[in-house]
């Protein structure tokens, strides 16, 4: 993992979280600390659904290439694709992962993806947890005095939680600034 070093006491370490959606596209920026999180940037692309997939997906490129030429995280977590009945809709949503995995790695960001359950598990401790469980455990997590809305911005601010869980970043960042 990258740690940049700001000033001579203090680590950061940011991880962009992403919930990718054709029409939403949910994005979190958090930035780790000794205890908890911090949200630097929390929203939704959006793209309107009468516009051919291509300019969709040319939009969500250049919006998401220019939230980490701003913030230039350390790391990106991303979705992964859950297929349950609509293969429309999973094809589509991997179309938007390629776009934000090939932007990450063209930035040399380190980059994972979890399910949808691990999120859930890793924010609220049951991989069954419900949306409102979830935007609750984030808002209390994150020390927010209300629930990112709408819920694909609160996801991709639970990716970017459990990637700190995963990954040990939380941890090892406690550790490097003792």
């Amino acid at each position: 993992m990258a740690v940049r070093l700001l000033a001579a006491s203090f680590v950061h370490v940011f991880v962009l979280g992403v919930d990718p959606g054709l029409s939403r596209c949910g994005y979190a920026v958090i930035e780790a600390r000794r205890v908890g999180g911090r949200v630097v940037s929390v929203g939704v692309i959006r793209t309107d659904p009468s516009e051919p997939t291509v300019d969709r997906l040319v939009e969500i490129q250049r919006e998401i290439g220019e939230i980490l030429d701003e913030f230039r995280p350390d790391e990106v977590a991303v979705e992964r694709i859950f297929v349950q009945n609509n293969l429309q809709s999973a094809i589509r949503v991997a179309q938007v992962s390629g776009v934000v995995l090939a932007e990450a790695g063209r930035r040399g960001c380190g980059v994972s993806m979890y399910s949808p359950n691990e999120m859930k598990a890793a924010v609220t401790g049951d991989g069954r947890a419900d949306k409102a469980q979830v935007g609750t455990m984030i808002t209390h997590l994150l020390g927010l005095s209300s629930m990112p809305s709408p819920a694909d911005a609160a996801d991709a601010a639970g990716l970017a939680l459990c990637h700190l869980a995963h990954s040990g970043g939380a941890a090892r960042l406690a550790r490097s600034v003792r």
